[in-house]
């Protein structure tokens, strides 16, 4: 069943977006040649437990996944783009890092997602970055009353068809409130004007995830990493949305962001 949040609630979803941005925004600044997966894993593992939120993903047992998810934080790094779970790998000069956040405070949730270049950017690598923001930017401008979900998917297939990246659709966005995830499933490949009516107060998970040259995934055999099946580099933008009478409400929406969904720190994909 669809929840439609009211003006108070999603307010309390915001404070939880905050919190999920200010996470993100730490481990983009963090993420460094030198740096273990698992030191950025028990880094905000600390982060929540001062916060007071709860992960997640601690515990997470979809039917996709193998056993129960005992980490708050995905990291994938390259080829890897969902699901990534931290582990003992050092980061290396160049490397695509992928990190996805969701935790809930007071009951609340908010999911994001971030991929950013670790020391020395390579062009390709940041074209598919900023393919992903700017897929994201385009399903929240479509995340608006009276539109329909199909008009968000055919958005975010848009912006991948005009930089020639091809959709998986087994994995895209969903709704979100009480839990991480609610009802709705909205792929990142769709046809405008097909899907449920958009009204104020639906509170959905965004996120465009593009691999370079394929639309097939593979599964690491630790049962959750999500790889693409060429080995092709991958990237992933996501962000909490409300759905309200007026613009769309970004709940993750990071310190200095700019509208495209660009961060000027050390290491996102605006490094030049």
């Amino acid at each position: 069943m669809i929840e439609l949040k009211t003006p108070a609630e999603i307010e309390r979803m915001h404070v939880t977006g905050r919190f999920v941005a200010e996470v993100l925004s730490e481990v983009g600044t963090l993420a460094d040649v030198g740096v273990n997966l698992m030191d950025l894993e028990h880094h905000v593992r600390g982060m929540i437990e001062r916060r007071g939120a709860e992960s997640c993903y601690w515990d997470y047992a979809p039917s996709f996944g193998k056993g129960p998810f005992r980490n708050v934080i995905c990291l994938a790094v390259n080829d890897a783009v969902l699901h990534g779970l931290p582990h003992d790998y050092t980061l290396r000069d160049g490397d695509v890092l992928t990190a996805d956040l969701a935790v809930k405070i007071d009951g609340w949730a908010a999911d994001s997602a971030r991929t950013v270049i670790v020391g020395t950017p390579a062009e390709e690598d940041l074209r598919i970055i900023r393919a992903t923001e700017e897929a994201l930017e385009a399903a929240i401008e479509a995340a608006r009353p009276g539109n329909r979900l199909g008009d968000i998917s055919a958005a975010i297939w848009a912006v991948a068809r005009d930089h020639g990246y091809p959709v998986n659709t087994e994995f895209g966005g969903h709704g979100i409130g009480r839990t991480m995830h609610e009802e709705l499933h909205i792929p990142n490949k769709g046809k405008a004007g097909r899907g449920l009516k958009l009204q104020p107060g639906l509170t959905v998970a965004l996120e465009p995830w593009f691999a370079r040259t394929t639309d097939r995934i593979v599964f690491d055999d630790d049962g959750w990493t999500i790889r693409s099946a060429d080995g092709s580099r991958a990237a992933h933008s996501e962000h909490t949305v409300a759905i309200t009478d007026g613009d769309p409400l970004v709940l993750t929406r990071r310190e200095h962001e700019s509208a495209a969904g660009r961060l000027p720190a050390k290491n996102s994909c605006d490094v030049e």
